[in-house]
């Protein structure tokens, strides 16, 4: 599915496909275009959720937290509202940090 094209002046040869959107190997996907994928039609599956350590703003000590928590969580240490649900991921507070948790 590949043309031969000569150039004039240079007398070499390259080659032209004739399919344009199936120029990408369809094996070996970008990982950009995984992360766009839904989670059941990467070539991998995976899931979108992730846990995380998150810092409370006041008191500095690091809680557990899923990412899609459905239930609102709050600090061990001072009892504050570290994340409350939404319709899909966990909202944070303002103030807190958090970083993902390695996966295993």
């Amino acid at each position: 599915c590949t043309l031969l094209s000569k150039h004039k002046k240079t007398k070499s040869y390259t080659l032209k496909s004739k399919m344009g959107f199936f120029d990408s190997d369809l094996r070996y996907p970008t990982v950009q275009s995984e992360r766009r994928k839904h989670k059941k039609r990467r070539l991998v599956q995976g899931p979108n959720s992730y846990f995380m350590d998150v810092k409370c703003a006041s008191c500095f000590a690091i809680t557990t937290v899923y990412s899609h928590a459905t239930t609102t969580v709050a600090c061990k240490g001072c009892s504050e509202v570290l994340s409350r649900p939404t319709g899909g991921k966990a909202k944070l507070t303002e103030g807190s940090s958090f970083r993902k948790k390695a996966d295993h």
